[in-house]
């Protein structure tokens, strides 16, 4: 019986042994109590950030309250109208100055830090793209928090994980706990700020990497409801399908949210491009910016800053058809000029803002033409939140479940996730990607093979340089130290160097000795060399 029991727990530590072995050589022990640091430094961040965006907004609209359209019709209306331009100046200025790479940083630098282990997130631009967006958002820049707040946790993350000397697998799980903490600690929505880690930043949904991010969401939910209480982010009446005929209908949403999406993705783009073509100090692009935004503000507060207040409304039926399709548009510009003009903030309360919106028209239009049957508008306007925003992210099952946890119910889930899924494959057949991966992609970092990356790697920089006038000859570089190109370089180099030195033009220089300038590569012109082929390759492609 001895020999029995002895044999057995041989067998036993045999089986455990290799397991707690590669359980501590991993530093998984350590993973675990650092997401518990990340947890609570990142739910402590999200908390001042959106304190500081109370604080900024103060001494224009005299309220710390997130009711800023309530407030803004209150106002002045030079006060309206002029609060976000003097926001821009203070925000041109830091940037100037302040930010290296002279741009706020987002979500997208957050997936770049996931993807190459040579980005890292400084605490000094973390802290700086935080404050900047504090104060954008303060001022009435149309824009969200949460991209910020998600940044700032994952910074927080990077910090730590550089500190405790972490092997590589482990400071990648330590990012996706930082952005699961943010996003759990900002929605109050610990199960989708797992998901969105997963689905977004990581990219996988590893079993090693769960449970460290399980610990830091949790932890960050715990510290947030502590602080703002354990309420969700919108509280709306309860809605349920009065029909299960209406599932036609849901699919047709499904397919205007899509487009809605699509829309408001090629919006921030097109400004984008237009606003780097055009000629303007850095200083005055947010003060020019921030004049737009203030002179629709004028027309439409509900479009300064957040706008929960707005989209709170369009969940509980107190706005009007023509005013959420008007704010649709007014949304989507102002959105578009606060990103383009370099002011902080993110684009996912914009895109639950749109959903709301658009399904909160659709569906009082619905209502009109079958008022037996159609459900409550509300209900479409969350339905409405999830699809837009799980487009525009490329984040469906994340987006669904923060759309659950935002609005406290579950009894739509058959609707929501039919209308965001049909919402997101439409986007992807017509835009091809997300948000974030565009802005990756303007950078030269493209994280999934096709014809884009045979683009890059296949121009060269004398593609599509401006070279020297006839009556200019090459000149030597001024500083060996200064950023450069070459002319055989190509242009996902290019790309990346546009990014890294924040310059919008870049000598071309010859591999001579000493060193030629022979030209100039500007990054309006790589961006549209390679729009130009890419549009090319899809229609070879497709016809």
């Amino acid at each position: 019986m001895f020999s029995l029991l002895s044999r057995g727990i041989s067998l036993m530590s045999a089986w455990i042994a290799p397991n707690l072995r590669g359980f501590t050589g991993s530093r998984q022990p350590m993973v675990w109590l650092a997401a518990i640091g990340v947890g609570i430094a990142a739910s402590i961040g999200a908390i001042v950030f959106r304190l500081g965006i109370a604080v900024f907004q103060m001494p224009w609209l005299g309220t710390m309250s997130e009711q800023v359209a309530t407030a803004a019709r209150a106002a002045p209306w030079y006060m309206v109208l002029l609060a976000p331009a003097v926001g821009g100046l203070f925000v041109g200025l830091i940037l100037q100055y302040f930010i290296p790479g002279k741009r706020v940083e987002v979500v997208a630098d957050v997936i770049e830090a996931r993807a190459l282990p040579s980005h890292q997130l400084t605490m000094r631009i973390g802290l700086g793209s935080a404050f900047v967006s504090a104060l954008s958002l303060g001022a009435g820049a149309s824009a969200g928090r949460e991209g910020p707040v998600v940044h700032l946790g994952a910074t927080l993350a990077a910090a730590l994980t550089r500190l405790l000397n972490l092997p590589m697998a482990a400071r990648r799980t330590l990012l996706g706990c930082g952005v699961a903490a943010a996003i759990s600690a900002s929605f109050n929505a610990p199960i989708a700020g797992v998901l969105f880690a997963h689905e977004v930043i990581l990219g996988h949904f590893a079993p090693t990497a769960f449970v460290p991010i399980v610990i830091a969401s949790t932890v960050a939910a715990v510290i947030s409801r502590g602080w703002f209480g354990d309420f969700t982010a919108f509280v709306v009446p309860h809605y349920q399908v009065t029909s299960y005929w209406e599932v036609p209908a849901f699919a047709l949403l499904g397919l205007t949210c899509g487009l809605v999406a699509i829309l408001f993705q090629f919006g921030l783009i097109g400004t984008d491009w237009v606003a780097r073509r055009t000629p303007m100090p850095l200083i005055l692009r947010p003060v020019v910016g921030g004049l737009a935004v203030g002179a629709i503000a004028l027309a439409f507060p509900e479009i300064l800053g957040v706008g929960y207040e707005a989209t709170d409304q369009a969940l509980k039926h107190q706005l009007p058809l023509i005013i959420m399709l008007a704010l649709i548009f007014a949304k989507t510009a102002a959105t578009a000029i606060t990103l383009a003009s370099r002011f902080g903030g993110g684009i996912f309360s914009p895109s639950l803002y749109l959903g709301a919106m658009t399904g909160g028209a659709f569906g009082l239009i619905a209502a009109s033409v079958f008022p037996d049957m159609a459900s409550s508008h509300g209900l479409y306007a969350i339905l409405g939140m999830g699809a837009v925003a799980g487009a525009v992210l490329g984040a469906p099952i994340s987006t669904t479940l923060i759309v659950f946890e935002l609005t406290g119910g579950y009894a739509l889930s058959i609707a929501l996730l039919l209308t965001v899924s049909i919402a997101n494959g439409f986007n992807r057949a017509i835009h091809g990607r997300s948000y974030f991966h565009w802005q990756l992609e303007s950078r030269g970092l493209f994280l999934a093979e096709g014809a884009h990356r045979r683009i890059v790697r296949n121009v060269s920089v004398t593609d599509f340089m401006r070279p020297l006038g006839a009556e200019k000859t090459p000149q030597p570089m001024e500083s060996e130290e200064a950023p450069r190109l070459n002319a055989d370089d190509i242009l996902e180099i290019a790309l990346r160097r546009f990014d890294e030195t924040g310059q919008p033009r870049l000598p071309v220089v010859s591999r001579t000795e000493p060193p030629m300038v022979i030209g100039w590569a500007h990054q309006i012109d790589a961006l549209e060399r390679f729009s130009k082929e890419l549009v090319e390759a899809n229609v070879e492609e497709h016809q």
